[in-house]
Formats: structure tokens, C-alpha cells, sequence
């Protein structure tokens, strides 16, 4: 459901006044000054104050809000469940009865003025389709957009999204290229990794340009739009079969920047089968080896792992020991064994909670060999067998 003209239903706390723009005043009342009690659109108060609204409405409606995610809302009822999701002024919400859901709906519509699009097949971009086996998410439709937007409609189509050849660098001497087209390109494939991991690595990769963007620099870009032309559907795929259970992955590669020298961290978490959280990073610091590069991967993943699990519990799952599946021996040997300490006496204090969250046994250090990886698509390009095989087969894209 969308809330028509969401901000007009706030409600002020603060004096707040405005006066008319210049060459738009009223002829009777020239100068005058209004103060306001209700949000309008343009006030930087006005979305909190429609949250505030909102959030007054459903709590007193018995709807209990989310312990991490504040824009979560739950109903339970003679052992039913409703569940509300806000984003802004649109909501999506499904529940285990369909007269609980009814009932929610009518609520709605008597308190605010609303339109319903009834079952959930378009939100934010994201297309869904949904059956009896389970939900597919996808951005075809964003996809052929902006290919056309970019004039990549009629390329060549590329297997790959990055040469596994390609080592891209500053190029000072190259030819600069119009700055707002390049950062063009780059926003609208970053909203494209929303249910695409398989470009994040190289989108995020080719944003570290933007600034000063070069021929060499559009060239490689272009060849992301190449690729999205050769795989124009692809998305994710979410199994009502697949079990409920958390695991993440990390990687690193070490030194992978070749101006500053500084690891990619690449990272994944899955529930059961289905990829619902991945990143891909340049490290904040230029690591000493190749362990501590992992190291700090790792960390970044438990970190993401323990509010994942919090997040959750918000639905009622529970987990003891996640599984945090690493390639790195020496990095699991480093979190597990105190005495290696003075190895790692250099490295930043936080990243050592990893060690700390694995002793109080809220996750478990797990080898995986290097071919398992699923986190390896997230930090360097690969080639052809290997892309497809982590693309097609280990994230769960069709």
C-alpha cells in the first residue's frame, strides 16, 4: 500500500514559520508570516514527523516494534502474525491470516488516505514474482532502461563484466571524460547491486574513479552495460524449501589496489540457500599479509552475522553458533589462539572482536577450501568458468 501525500499527515512539535516565496505573495497579505502545525513537503522535519505519526498509530493499534530494524512492525494475534514494513510513505505487509491482513488494511484506510496495489509484484525498482516454490527478485525492467538511458542498448554483448586482464590505475595522462556522465553510469549500476551481486566487485571497484574519470575508466564501465546486455533477467531466487540457517563467508584480497596498495574485503551472508546480504569493500587500512587481510574480512562479516541475528530474532528465529566459513588457516589461527597475539599487536583493537565473539561461542571459525568460496566473487574479477560457477550455482541466481 502507498500513503497518499504521507508528509501532510505529521504532525509539528517545534514553532515552526514560513513566509510566501518572492513574486508569489498574496496582494491582501503582502508580508505574512504562517506558522505551521502540520509537516509540509520541503520541511526537513517533515518525514520524521510522518514516522512519528505512523509509529504513534500502529503501536496503539497493539503493533510491537522491531528490537533493530525501527521500521518493522508485528501483530500477534490468537496465534496469527502480521507483519508491517515501512519504507517512507510505502508499506508492504503480509501476515498468516488473511483476515488479519483485511482487518489491517481497513485500519489503514479509516486513519489515512491510501491507495492499494494489492500483492506484491513491484516495490522500489525491484520486481517480484512470486509461486508456490518461492519468490524471485529481479531488476529487469531498470536493466533494459538503463541500457537505453546510456545508449548500450545496441552493444556487443560480454560474457564477464570485468577482464580478469584489466588492472585499472589512476591513468593521470589519459583523456579526461565528462565527470556527471561517468558518475551517471556509476549511480544507476549501484542501485542495479540492490539484486545483483555479481556486478558489486567491479561496480564498487570502478566508483573509486569518479572523481577524476578517465577514457580507460568509461571504457570498463561500458563493459558492465556489455555484460548486462548479455544477462538481462538474471536475479535472485528465494526457496520457500530452503532451510533456515545463517552462515556467512568471507575473503580478501590482499593488496588489490594498485594505487594505494589497500585489501578488498569480500563478504556474504545466507539463510539457508538464499543470498539476502553481501559487500564488497576497500579495506581502511593496507594490511601487512595476507592473513590480516583476511583477518579483517572476517571481522567485517561477524559484525554483519551478529545483527543479522539480532535482526531475526525480531521474527522469532533463534541461532546458537554461526558458522562463519573462511579459506584463510592462519586467519582462523589467529582468532582462535591467544598466544599468537603478538603477531597481530599492530592491527586495529576492533577488529579483534572476532576473537571475542568466538569465544563466547556466538560464531564458529569453519574452513572452507578456496573453490567453495562464496565470498571470492567479491573481491577480484574471475575468469569465465569460475564467475559463472559462483554466479549460477553457489549465490542462487536465475
Amino acid at each position: 500500500m502507498d500513503v497518499k501525500s504521507a508528509f501532510l499527515n505529521g504532525f509539528i512539535e517545534e514553532e515552526v514559520y514560513v513566509r510566501q516565496l518572492l513574486g508569489f505573495e498574496s496582494a491582501r497579505f503582502p508580508d505574512r508570516v504562517y506558522k505551521l502545525r502540520k509537516a509540509i513537503y520541503g520541511l526537513k522535519q517533515a518525514p520524521r514527523a510522518w514516522y512519528a505519526r505512523l509509529k504513534s498509530f500502529l503501536l496503539k493499534s497493539g503493533f510491537v516494534m522491531g528490537s533493530v530494524d525501527k521500521t518493522l512492525f508485528l501483530l500477534s494475534r490468537c496465534g496469527d502474525t502480521l507483519i508491517v514494513q515501512i519504507y517512507i510513505d510505502d508499506i508492504i505487509f503480509g501476515g498468516s491470516s488473511h483476515a488479519l491482513v483485511s482487518s489491517f488494511a481497513e485500519q489503514m484506510s479509516r486513519e489515512f488516505e491510501m491507495s492499494f496495489m494489492g500483492e506484491l509484484q513491484f516495490f522500489l525498482g525491484l520486481q517480484i514474482k512470486q509461486d508456490l516454490e518461492g519468490t524471485f527478485v529481479h531488476q529487469a525492467k531498470y536493466t533494459r532502461d538503463i541500457l537505453k538511458k546510456f545508449n548500450m542498448g545496441d552493444s556487443k554483448p560480454m560474457t564477464t563484466p570485468m577482464s580478469t586482464n584489466t588492472a585499472l590505475d589512476a591513468d593521470e595522462d589519459g583523456e579526461a571524460v565528462d565527470q556527471k556522465e561517468f558518475r551517471g553510469m556509476i549511480g544507476s549500476l549501484l542501485y542495479l547491486t540492490a539484486t545483483r551481486p555479481d556486478i558489486q566487485f567491479v561496480v564498487c571497484l570502478y566508483a573509486r574513479y569518479q572523481a577524476s574519470p578517465r577514457t580507460s575508466h568509461r571504457q570498463a564501465v561500458k563493459r558492465i552495460f556489455r555484460y548486462l546486455k548479455f544477462t538481462p533477467k538474471l536475479g535472485l531466487w528465494y526457496s520457500s524449501g530452503s532451510s533456515l540457517f545463517l552462515r556467512g563467508f568471507s575473503d580478501a584480497d590482499h593488496a588489490g589496489c594498485r594505487i594505494d596498495r589497500k585489501s578488498t574485503s569480500g563478504t556474504c551472508q545466507l539463510l539457508g540457500t538464499s543470498l539476502v546480504s553481501w559487500s564488497s569493500r576497500k579495506q581502511a587500512s593496507v594490511s601487512l599479509s595476507t592473513t590480516e587481510a583476511e583477518y579483517i574480512a572476517a571481522a567485517s562479516c561477524c559484525s554483519q552475522l551478529l545483527w543479522m541475528k539480532a535482526t531475526l530474532s525480531d521474527y522469532s528465529l533463534r541461532f546458537g553458533k554461526i558458522p562463519l566459513l573462511v579459506d584463510s588457516t592462519y586467519a582462523i589461527s589467529v582468532a582462535k589462539n591467544p598466544v599468537l597475539h603478538s603477531r597481530t599487536k599492530h592491527m586495529d583493537v576492533r577488529f579483534h572482536f572476532l576473537r571475542d565473539h568466538y569465544e563466547k561461542g556466538d560464531i564458529d571459525l569453519v574452513h572452507v577450501a578456496s573453490e567453495n568460496q562464496l565470498a571470492d566473487i567479491f573481491t577480484k574479477p574471475l575468469e569465465f568458468g569460475a564467475f559463472v560457477r559462483l554466479r549460477g550455482y553457489r549465490l542462487e541466481m536465475c
